[in-house]
This record gives C-alpha cells, sequence and structure tokens, in this order.
C-alpha cells in the first residue's frame, strides 16, 4: 500500500505525547472503504488464517481489547492497519517501503504457491502458504503487547518464523517510547527507537539511514535486529560502505535510490521537513542540501518548534502548497505542477493519529485521531480509545456510498471540492477550523469529567451481588478498580458520540456548500435566467 507515515517523539511533542501517524493509501485505481471499530477479546481470532498468503497461525488466550481500522470490504481480508490497546500501546502497520535485488536475493519474499495439478496425480504440488503481511500484521501483533519494545519483539518474531511476502515498516508506541521496525527481504528485520527530541518522516522507501549492530546484538538500548544479522550482511556482501565505520546504513544496503523513488517518495520527506524545519536549510536553493529528489534527507530531525496535531494534519494532507509542484497551484508551469507525488492523494483510505498521554490516567490516556477519505478535503476529529463501542457515524461504513456515514460522505466532498478547487477550498479550511476546535474541546471537558471521578468514591458495600459477581473480585480496591473503568468507559464513550453527532452536522453543512459551490461551477450554466 502507498502510505505516508510521520513519528513524533514526546520531546518533539506540544504536549509531551508520544504520536505516530500514518495515511493509509490504495494502490493506484483502487478505493478502499474503512470504518473504525473496537475488537472485544472474545471477537479475537484464537485461530488466524490469511487471505492473501493463505498461512494459518494459532494465536495466544486473553487477548486485550484494542481499536481498529478495518477494511469495509473484507474480500481481501481484515487490514486492521492502525488501532491502540487496553494497556496503551497503539500501533500502525504497514507503510510499504522499497528494498534490492541483493536483498530479494539473499532472503527471497516468502510469497503464497497456489496449488499445481490435479490433487491424486503423480505431478501434483499442494498449495505452500505465504508468510505474514499488511493484512495480519495489527491482529496479530497489537491484542498481545504491553510496551512498543514487545511489539518489536513479537512482530520480529513471527516474521522469523513465518516470513513476509512484501517489505514494510511498522510504528510502535507507548507512553515512553517509539519503535520503528523495517522488514529486511522474506524473514529478516531491524528496528530503531526514535529519539524522544526528535520526529521521524517515513515515505514508501526504507528508511533508517543509521544502526548501531553492536547495540541490536546486545544491549539494544536503541537498536533491535534479527538475531543473525550480522552474518547475513557478510554472508552476502551488503555492507557498502568504503571504509569499515560505525554506525552501519541500512538505507545505502537494503534500500533502493531509483528514478521512481525521486518522484514517488523522497518529496514527501522533503516537505514535510522544509515545513518542520523552515530555518535549518536553504529548501528550494538550487544548491539547497537537500532537494526532491534527494537519497539522503535524514531519517529523523530535531524540529524547530514543537509539533501538534494541526501540524501533522497538515503535513500529511500536503499537495506541495508553495512550490511548483502543487497541482492546484499557480507557481511553475505544466511540467512541474503534479510532477511529484502528493501527501494527500485522491486514493487515500483514512488517516491515524494515535496520541499516548503521559499527564492523564491510563484510562483516557490513548487519543485515536481519524480522517477518512483524500486528506486535503477532509478534517480530523479525536476519538478515545479505551472504550467498548465507536460511534455508528465512524464504524458503520458499507460498500454503499450513502452521505449517512464519515466515510463517503467525505469522498463525496473531495471529489467535488478537487474539480472547483478555488471555489470549495475556503468552504474545507473553515470546517477543518472548527471541527479541530470542537475537538480539542471535547478532550478537555472529558478529561475534566473523568477527574472529577476521583472526588466520587465507590460504594462497595452498596453494589448488589451481581455486580460483584461481575468484577470476579471480592477485593476491594480491585472492586472499585472495575466500577471505576466502568465509569471512565461511559464518559468516554458518551465524548466519542457526542462528537460524532456534532461533527455528522458540521460534515453535512460543508456538503451542502461543496455541492453548491460545484453546482454554480457547472459548464452547462447560463447568466440569464427567467425568474
Amino acid at each position: 500500500m502507498a502510505c505516508t507515515t510521520i513519528l513524533v517523539g514526546k520531546y518533539a511533542s506540544y504536549d509531551g505525547s508520544t504520536i505516530i501517524a500514518r495515511n493509509e493509501d490504495s494502490a493506484q485505481g483502487e478505493f478502499d472503504p474503512k470504518k473504525m471499530v473496537v475488537v472485544t477479546p472474545s471477537e479475537q481470532p484464537r485461530h488466524y488464517r490469511s487471505v492473501i498468503s493463505h498461512v494459518e497461525i494459532e494465536l495466544p488466550e486473553e487477548p486485550l481489547q484494542y481499536s481498529a481500522v478495518p477494511n469495509a470490504d473484507l474480500h481481501i481480508g481484515l487490514w486492521a492497519e492502525a488501532g491502540v490497546n487496553e494497556a496503551n500501546v497503539a500501533m500502525s502497520a504497514t507503510e510499504t517501503i522499497t528494498s534490492n535485488e541483493r536483498v530479494l536475493g539473499a532472503d527471497p519474499l516468502v510469497e503464497l504457491q497456489p496449488a499445481r495439478g490435479k490433487e491424486g496425480d503423480a505431478d501434483y504440488q499442494p498449495e505452500v502458504p505465504g508468510g505474514i503481511g499488511e493484512e495480519d500484521m495489527v491482529t496479530l501483533v497489537l491484542p498481545y503487547i504491553r510496551s512498543a519494545r514487545e511489539g518489536v519483539q513479537r512482530l520480529g518474531a513471527l516474521l522469523e518464523q513465518y516470513g513476509t511476502y512484501e517489505m514494510n515498516g511498522i510504528a510502535f508506541s507507548d507512553v515512553d517510547e517509539i519503535w520503528w521496525l523495517e522488514t529486511i527481504g522474506g524473514h529478516h528485520w531491524i528496528a530503531k527507537r526514535v529519539p524522544d527530541d526528535a520526529y521521524v518522516t517515513m515515505p514508501n522507501q526504507l528508511g533508517i539511514d543509521e544502526f548501531d549492530l553492536e547495540d541490536a546484538l546486545g544491549e539494544q538500548e536503541e537498536h533491535m535486529c534479527s538475531a543473525d544479522m550480522e552474518e547475513f550482511i557478510e554472508r552476502h556482501h551488503l555492507n557498502l560502505a568504503v571504509e569499515d565505520v560505525s554506525p552501519l546504513n541500512p538505507r545505502d544496503m537494503f534500500g533502493s535510490h531509483s528514478d521512481q523513488d525521486h518522484v514517488y517518495n523522497t518529496p514527501r520527506a522533503w516537505y514535510i521537513q522544509r515545513f518542520l524545519n523552515p530555518y535549518d536549510e536553504l529548501w528550494d536553493s538550487p544548491t539547497a542540501p537537500h532537494t526532491p529528489s534527494s537519497d539522503d534527507i535524514p531519517w529523523c530531525r530535531q524540529p524547530e518548534r514543537k509539533i501538534t496535531i494541526e501540524d501533522i494534519k497538515y503535513v500529511l494532507s500536503s499537495h506541495y502548497q508553495g512550490t511548483p509542484f502543487d497541482p492546484y497551484g499557480k507557481l511553475g508551469d505544466d511540467s512541474t505542477r503534479g510532477s511529484v507525488r502528493p501527501i494527500g492523494i485522491n486514493r487515500q483510505n483514512h488517516l491515524a493519529v494515535m496520541q499516548i498521554r503521559p499527564y492523564r490516567p491510563e484510562s483516557c490516556r490513548a487519543i485515536q485521531w481519524m480522517a477518512y477519505g483524500s486528506n486535503p478535503f477532509n478534517t480530523l476529529v479525536p476519538m478515545y480509545a479505551n472504550v467498548n463501542t465507536v460511534p455508528e457515524y465512524l464504524a458503520d461504513t458499507t460498500t454503499r456510498v450513502t452521505s449517512e456515514n464519515f466515510y463517503w460522505v467525505n469522498r463525496l466532498i473531495a471529489v467535488m471540492a478537487d474539480a472547483h478547487f478555488a471555489d470549495c477550498i475556503p468552504h474545507i479550511g473553515r470546517y477543518q477550523e472548527k471541527t479541530g476546535g470542537m475537538g480539542h474541546r471535547m478532550i478537555e471537558a472529558t478529561d475534566e469529567q473523568v477527574m472529577r471521578l476521583d472526588t466520587n468514591p465507590v460504594d462497595v458495600d452498596g453494589l448488589a451481588d451481581e455486580e460483584l459477581e461481575l468484577t470476579g473480585e471480592r477485593d476491594a480496591d480491585a472492586i472499585i478498580a472495575a466500577v471505576r473503568n466502568d465509569e471512565v468507559r461511559d464518559i468516554l464513550q458518551a465524548a466519542n458520540q457526542t462528537m460524532a453527532d456534532q461533527l455528522k452536522r458540521e460534515t453535512e453543512d460543508l456538503l451542502d456548500k461543496v455541492l453548491y459551490a460545484a453546482s454554480m461551477g457547472m459548464r452547462n450554466g447560463f447568466h440569464l435566467s427567467d425568474n
């Protein structure tokens, strides 16, 4: 899948949160309707079978509850994509990344091999399942981890055992750390901890540019990898460094530097860093240190100011505003406008921004900000993740086109606004600002409501016997914690519903305005009227 990821360390974010965010984009010519759901332990499979690769995996008992953003149409599998579990660990999977022929020759991808011939015949060859991929990873990992580091370890073990049929990058976060894992060929992988004071930009390209192999095979403070990575690199002559230096450069060893990268991948990293570090470099100079086609744009960088949710939404909606590459702009000419792949593209499925806040109780610490459809024309709204259900407006997407849910109404608005950009974009800008403000107000009001619960003690003696049985405990502290957790979830669910109701009203109002502007711009209009 074509996607764009940004990771923000806790000292680089505006409020001390760890933040991981990714656009999920469909392949060219495809549009995959999405919905946000909560997967309860009873709904989580114990035996998993991939639709694409047919791999079958037994899963542990006692999974955690988690949020997810699956496909509405399951013909190619679930594709859970992004979520937060009840231990406040977030996962985003996956960013499709690049490789090179040397890596794929050394450790081939594990692809499904269909059965050949007729069963019972002498030349019959049974089916051989493939490895795991984007379809599977959130379902296989997120319900079973209690830290970002554990996420890397579990996914790494699955990759070594079952392999993968595609190159991917995967993000994990908890309240303290963010880790980024990249697959290397069919069974190998590397992972690096995001510096707390930095952000990471990831287009569809292998990104890590510095890797301490000694740490990865030893203390694993900032790096992890497959156990045989040192031998793998040496045996297949993958280290391209002229001198024996440390750290290694995985981008040179495992990645690509193709002509396609320079129109599809590197411009996205260039634009995001140009926005977040405008004064570090002369970005638009002919002699700039980094240009849209540079292969050495840093994987991570310290921002010039702290990064907000709105910054993340802006860069992940980018169509290269203020540059000659903007397809809606007036700079440049026909040879430059639209010549590189926008970040905010037409075939966007969703954007999920997972924010883990250190200053709030564990019960309401995680917020999953959501947007559907093409990012230049949509809005990003907060949903508390640790709830039992998601509002229907975001959860009930089907393959039927309708203005009654958030996914399809965004698709409808985008296609009209794109064709009448100048007339519609002021309405969209006001809508984004208003709904964004509503979201922040909802969070503040809900956090205050949760905090006030501490002033209302739980009457354990007054609980009915059936309520005590539901907690599964007789210990007073455990009973209080269980009851309080239920109370908090009720508050969070009510807040999410209120946000969804307000969002629906504002989005329908935007649809009305965009429809009017587009109707007035129709080519069969005429300036005379019979009224």
